[in-house]
Formats: structure tokens, C-alpha cells, sequence
């Protein structure tokens, strides 16, 4: 069995054996800040609360971070610059994390324009780190340099170790990236030193994976590896998942460096795993990515391919651009193995336009170079020159210089092929010069031996956890017995029962107690069920009557297409109303069905003297939302007959239907001669509208039943001229059972 089988099956059994307890906190941990977060009424106190489940999802499920980050941005819009800068600030780590360098960027600086009006030093931590990463990127290093060293003396003046430590990371990039060895080296020692003052070992994990990240670039692999084993031991010790995903694919393109493809393969799988835990979508991808590339190196073309278009399918939901261009750069190296030149130059292409969105100059370099290959072996030579020395070019100015000398051994076969041996043996010289001075080759064996101790150490550790689990279970299992043999059971027994007894009728009275308050609840509802069936019963004739006066008016008019289209919608509506009258609640949507139906024929009664609109917003359809049939109709009907709406100029009715803390709320509004004008226009003083008192009896049935409190409230439209109404109907909010659809 293959070392790398072997350590899969190590860490398998180190994730049954510890997991299952993380996963359980986890869950539990999740559920009370959603349950918090329901509880809240104070509309600040929900979106602070919002912000913490937010930040417990970004180390525990990046998918749901990044879903929280759009609803954090929505809702933070009416709130004070705090909060808007706190939702802002969430966006840009969310994006930082999703490889969207984009809107990464476009979040930073948008956060520049809340320094003049918060006066606090943590928002200004946070948004000069920012800048100063994003400068550092942009190549403009003074502005890097002048960010990230005041960010790291006012860390220093609150002697705050963990903050001087980050400080000191970036700084240490921003001199990686002006290939300045010694400076980036001294910072990146520096974050070391102020990390280890902290208790935070995630921090100082990531000052050695910074470290290590430097030594990679200026091509030392064999410090590289042995500081980012550090880092991972750091981030295993701090269970820090995302970390934990991060550096084994650092290191598994280390192994894949010096060919090393067990091991790679081995650390990349790994880097999987721990991104699916989290939901990492994006490290998913590039890990898949970086398999492919294993794959290719074996020739084993087909599972290259699919992990790469894997890939690919991942990084572009996520607009990691990066991401993308490396994925792609890798299908253009497989096809080219191949000696699909067609399909690799497309693959190089679009690796090229993802890299230059982003302004990443050095992997344009290092598409430059495959580029030139594929010319190289299509034996076109003045292409694969041109291509080659643009890589060089770029190189010199831009990124990891050590990457230089393999574009030279690549000109050098290039100028032999074409017969001009004086530059061919003056490039070798250079590549030979390069591989005399540098000792990744060299290192190839210490790497492996790095990694294998890494390895070993981690299967201790398992043997001891696993021996100390057992010594603590053996010493648990002697003291139990002890006690057993040393307890007085005949001397206690006798209180034992009483107690025993005692317990019984405790737990008796309360399951009877439970059983009684059962049983009164349910008569209850079923008490309301049948009130609410005869109101319903009562409200179909008052609403069938006053609708039959609308075919009596088309009868006495002898207007045959009118009374056509109108008994077709009447039918229509007929039908609707004798389907769904007895149940108990019927889906939104049918509810609307029937009040167009009624609006409809209406308006072909009174011949398009007024208008309607009916709105229902999105979150009630999406949830299936149900509700009392006939509920609003009575309303209408009023606005239409005694509001005498065919009679005013620009007569309307508005109908809506929202969610609104976790109520029903259904407003009706018209613009008729309002409540005073029709008791005055009443022709006969009999006349008594049930609507109001009907409705309120069924409210207070669904607010007993359904322990919520729902209301109904009648007003003026013009509260000034008191013409129109407005009727607001608030319910309990209820969503249709679906049954679950087989798989």
C-alpha cells in the first residue's frame, strides 16, 4: 500500500474520531443565533445579531457567508454608517475569500468613504489593510507602504500583537512583490515574533504560511515546505478548517514542483475535503483543478480533463477570475500533451483575457511561456520566439524572477531547432548557471522527508489520542466498579424505592397534566374550525346576492355580448367560490384568481369606470402561501356599491399582499365617496353590511387558534375630505404543506 493510501486512511480515522462532536457544536451553535435572531424585535439588535451568524458561517460555511453578504448589504441601507460600513466591510472579506477580486476591490474602496465619518480605530485598521493589499497589487508600493506601516504603529502604541503581526504579513508581500528578498524575509520574521506574543494560533499560522509563501517565490521550495508544515500543524492545533484547506494545496503544488505526484495527489484530495466541510466553493475548485494537472502528468487525459471542466463550472459561478485563468492555463498544458494545438491556444487565450482583467502579470508571463511551447512544436519558431522572449520581458519587471530560467531552457531548444547553435548553447548556459545556484532540484529528497515526517508525526498523534481515550475509559471503568463494591445498596435501599416512588408520581401527574392540556387545546381548535365554517357559510348568499344584481342589470339592458363575457366570468368565478368556500384556507394565488374574476366582471357592469390593481409580492408566492378564502371580497364588494366608485373620476381600487413580521397583511384601498358618504347616500336605513363584523369574528377565531395577533382597521383613504377607504387585514401567516417529491 502507497504511502499516500496509507496517510488518506490515517486522517479518515482521525475525522471519525474526532468530527463528529465539532459537526454537533456546530449545528447547535448555528440554530441559537438563528433562534436569537428570530426573537429580536429591535430591528438594530436583529442586524447585529444577523452580522454574528454572518461571521460564524465564514469559518463554518462560506456558501451561506456569501449568501448572508447580499442580505447584509439590502438591509443594511437604512441603518447608520456603522452598520452600513460593518455589511460593507463582511461583503469585501466574503468576496477576498470567493477569489471575486472584482468586487473584492470595489468594496475596499467604496469602504474609503466611511474614514471621515466613523472615529474608530477598528474600521480604520481594516480599511487601511485593505488599501494597502490593494495598492501592493496595483504595483503602487509607496501608497502599500505608507498604509500598512500606519496601521502597524498604531497597532504598536496598543500594544495589540495580533493586529502589528498582520501588519507586518502585508508588509512583507508588498516588498515580495519589488523582489526585494531581505526586506520581505524581515517583515515576514517580524509577524512571527509579534504573533507568537498573541494567543491566536491561527494568526501565527498564517505568518508561517506568509514566510513559506516568500521563500517559494524566490525559489528556496525546501524552507517553503518546512514552514508551511509548521503553518499546518499551527492550523490543526487552531481546527481552523479554511487554513487547514489553503495549505495543503500550497503544498501539494510544491510536491507537484519537484514531481512528486503521490504526495501531491495526497495533499490536494485533502485540501478537498476540508473545502467541501466549509462549503469552500472555490478552494473546491482549485483544488480540482490542481488534480487535473496530477492526472495530466500521469497521461491520464480523461480524469484531467473532467476535474479540470469541474472546475472551471465552479470558478466562473464565482467570478474568481484567478482561479479561472489557472484552470484554463492547465487545459491548454493537457490538450497541448495531446497535440491539440487548436484547442490548447483557445485554452492559453482565455487564460490570458481572465489574467489581464485582473492585471496579473505574472501568470501572463507564465501563459506567454506555454503559449510559445505550442508554437515551438507546430515548428513555428519566429511565434514561439516572440512569445517566449514577451514572457521574459515580463518577468524581468514583474514577479518571480526564478521562473526566468525556464523559458531560457525553452529558447534554447528552440534556437536549435531552427539551426542557430551559438544563442541555443548561450540560453543553456544560462538555464545550467541557474540550476548550479538553485537548490530546488537538490532539495527534491528533503521535501519528501519533510513531508513523511509531517505524515508520521500525524499518525502518533492519532496512536497517542486513540491510548489516551482508552487509559481514560480503563480508569473511568476501575473507579465506577470501586464504588459499586464500597456503596451501601442494603442500607439505601429502602430510600431508594421511596425516592423511585416518589419519581413515578411526579412524572405520572405530569404526563396526565400534559394529555388534559392536549385535549382542551384540540376541542379548541376544533371549536374554532366550526365557527369559522359557519361565517363562511354565512358570507357565501350575502356574496352571491349582491353579485346576482350584476346579471339582472345585463338582462334588463338586453346587452348580449356583455352578459355573454359576463356569465363566462361569472362561471368562472361561481366555480371557484363553490370549490374553495369550504376549506379552511386556500393558496394566495387562487384567492387573486377569484378577486380578478369579481374586478372583472365589475368593471363590465359599470362599463371600465374604474380601474384596479392587484400586487402580491414575491416572498408570498415563493413560500406558498395560503390564506382564509372570501376574506378580502366583502370589501370590495363594499368599495364598488356603497363607495359608488362607478361614479367618480378616476375611480380605482389598489389590492396588496405582504409578509410583515411574520403576519399577513392585506391592504384595500379605493378612492369612493368613503364611509360618510354612504351612510348618507343609504337607501334604506335597514340596510347593514356583515362584512366587518364577520370578518373581525374570523380574525379572532385564527388569532385563538393560532396564538398570533391579527387585526382588522378600517379608515378614511382622505383622511382630509374623508372620501375613500382604506382596510387593512392582518392574519396569521401560513405556508401550504407540500408533500416532499420523490427522488
Amino acid at each position: 500500500m502507497s504511502r499516500g493510501i496509507k496517510s488518506f486512511q490515517v486522517l479518515l480515522l482521525t475525522l471519525i474520531f474526532l468530527c463528529p462532536s465539532l459537526l454537533h457544536a456546530q449545528t447547535s451553535r448555528e440554530k441559537q443565533l438563528i433562534e436569537s435572531i428570530k426573537r429580536e424585535k429591535n430591528d438594530t439588535k436583529k442586524f447585529l445579531r444577523m452580522l454574528s451568524l454572518g461571521e460564524f458561517y465564514k469559518h463554518n460555511n462560506i456558501y451561506r457567508a456569501d449568501s448572508m453578504s447580499h442580505v447584509l448589504l439590502q438591509k443594511s441601507r437604512v441603518f447608520n454608517d456603522s452598520l452600513r460600513f460593518s455589511a460593507l466591510m463582511y461583503s469585501a472579506e466574503i468576496n477576498e475569500i470567493q477569489g471575486n477580486q472584482e468586487e473584492y476591490f470595489k468594496d475596499v474602496l467604496a469602504c474609503q468613504s466611511f474614514l471621515n465619518k466613523l472615529n474608530s480605530d477598528e474600521a480604520k485598521f481594516k480599511i487601511y489593510r485593505h488599501l494597502g493589499y490593494y495598492h501592493s497589487y496595483s504595483l503602487e508600493f509607496d501608497a502599500a507602504d505608507f498604509y500598512l506601516k500606519y496601521i502597524k504603529k498604531t497597532s504598536i502604541k496598543k500594544r495589540n500583537n495580533s493586529k502589528v503581526a498582520e501588519a507586518d504579513n502585508y508588509l512583507a508581500l508588498n516588498f515580495m512583490f519589488q523582489n526585494k528578498k531581505d526586506s520581505a524575509l524581515y517583515y515576514a520574521d517580524e509577524a512571527i515574533q509579534y504573533a507568537r506574543r498573541s494567543s491566536d494560533k491561527s494568526i501565527l499560522s498564517e505568518c508561517f504560511n506568509n514566510q513559506a509563501r516568500i521563500y517559494d517565490y524566490f525559489g528556496q521550495l525546501e524552507l517553503s515546505v518546512a514552514k508551511n508544515i509548521v503553518a499546518l500543524n499551527l492550523a490543526t492545533e487552531a481546527n481552523d478548517i479554511f487554513l487547514l484547506a489553503k495549505y495543503n494545496r500550497e503544498l501539494g503544488i510544491s510536491q507537484r514542483s519537484i514531481l512528486n505526484l503521490e504526495d501531491a495527489e495526497y495533499y490536494f484530495k485533502k485540501s478537498y475535503e476540508y473545502s467541501q466541510q466549509i462549503v469552500d466553493r472555490r478552494q473546491m475548485g482549485l483544488a480540482l483543478s490542481n488534480l487535473g494537472t496530477i492526472y495530466y502528468k500521469r497521461k491520464e487525459f480523461k480524469k484531467a480533463i473532467d476535474n479540470t471542466r469541474k472546475a472551471i463550472v465552479i470558478l466562473t459561478a464565482l467570478n474568481d477570475f484567478n482561479g479561472l485563468g489557472e484552470a484554463h492555463d492547465n487545459l491548454g498544458m493537457i490538450y497541448r500533451e495531446q497535440k491539440d494545438y487548436t484547442q490548447a491556444a483557445s485554452n492559453f487565450n482565455q487564460a490570458l483575457v481572465f489574467y489581464e482583467s485582473t492585471s496579473n502579470k505574472e501568470k501572463i508571463a507564465g501563459v506567454y511561456h506555454n503559449v510559445g511551447t505550442v508554437f515551438q512544436k507546430q515548428k513555428k519558431y519566429k511565434n514561439a520566439l516572440n512569445y517566449l522572449e514577451r514572457s521574459i520581458e515580463i518577468r524581468q519587471q514583474f514577479g518571480s524572477k526564478n521562473q526566468i530560467y525556464n523559458t531560457y531552457r525553452v529558447m534554447s531548444s528552440v534556437y536549435k531547432d531552427i539551426g542557430k547553435t551559438k544563442e541555443s548553447l548561450s540560453y543553456l548556459q544560462l538555464y545550467l548557471d541557474y540550476l548550479d545556484s538553485n537548490t530546488t532540484l537538490q532539495a527534491a529528497t528533503k521535501i519528501a522527508e519533510l513531508s513523511e515526517l509531517y505524515r508520521s508525526e500525524q499518525r502518533e498523534r492519532l496512536i497517542v489520542l486513540q491510548a489516551d481515550s482508552l487509559e481514560r475509559q480503563k480508569q473511568e471503568r476501575t473507579i465506577t466498579s470501586t464504588k459499586f463494591e464500597n456503596s451501601q445498596l442494603r442500607n439505601n435501599f429502602q430510600t431508594y424505592i421511596i425516592f423511585g416512588f416518589l419519581i413515578i408520581i411526579i412524572l405520572a401527574g405530569i404526563i396526565g397534566f400534559y394529555r388534559w392540556n392536549q385535549t382542551k387545546i384540540k376541542q379548541q381548535q376544533k371549536e374554532a374550525e366550526m365557527s369559522q365554517t359557519l361565517l363562511r357559510a354565512q358570507m357565501n348568499p350575502h356574496f352571491v346576492f349582491n353579485a346576482m344584481s350584476v346579471i339582472q342589470s345585463y338582462i334588463y339592458e338586453n346587452d348580449t355580448i356583455n352578459s355573454t363575457k359576463f356569465l363566462v366570468n361569472f362561471s368562472r368565478l361561481m366555480r371557484l367560490i363553490l370549490e374553495n368556500s369550504p376549506k379552511e384556507y386556500i393558496p394566495i394565488e387562487t384567492e387573486v384568481e377569484i378577486l380578478q374574476k369579481y374586478l372583472e366582471t365589475q368593471k363590465l357592469r359599470f362599463e371600465d369606470r374604474f380601474e384596479f390593481k392587484i400586487e402580491v409580492s414575491s416572498e408570498i408566492i415563493m413560500e406558498h402561501t395560503v390564506i382564509p378564502p372570501m376574506i378580502t371580497q366583502p370589501f370590495i364588494e363594499n368599495a364598488i356599491e356603497h363607495g359608488q366608485l362607478h361614479t367618480i373620476e378616476g375611480g380605482f381600487i389598489y389590492i396588496s399582499f405582504q409578509k410583515v413580521n411574520n403576519l399577513l397583511q392585506i391592504l384595500i384601498e379605493d378612492n369612493g365617496v368613503g364611509r360618510t358618504g354612504a351612510e348618507a347616500n343609504k337607501k334604506s336605513k335597514d340596510h347593514k353590511s356583515m362584512a366587518m363584523n364577520i370578518t373581525k369574528e374570523r380574525i379572532d377565531n385564527l388569532n385563538k387558534k393560532y396564538k398570533t395577533a391579527g387585526f382588522l382597521l378600517i379608515e378614511d383613504f382622505n383622511k382630509e375630505l374623508h372620501t375613500g377607504t382604506k382596510v387593512l387585514i392582518s392574519l396569521p401567516y401560513k405556508e401550504e404543506k407540500t408533500k416532499p417529491i420523490d427522488s
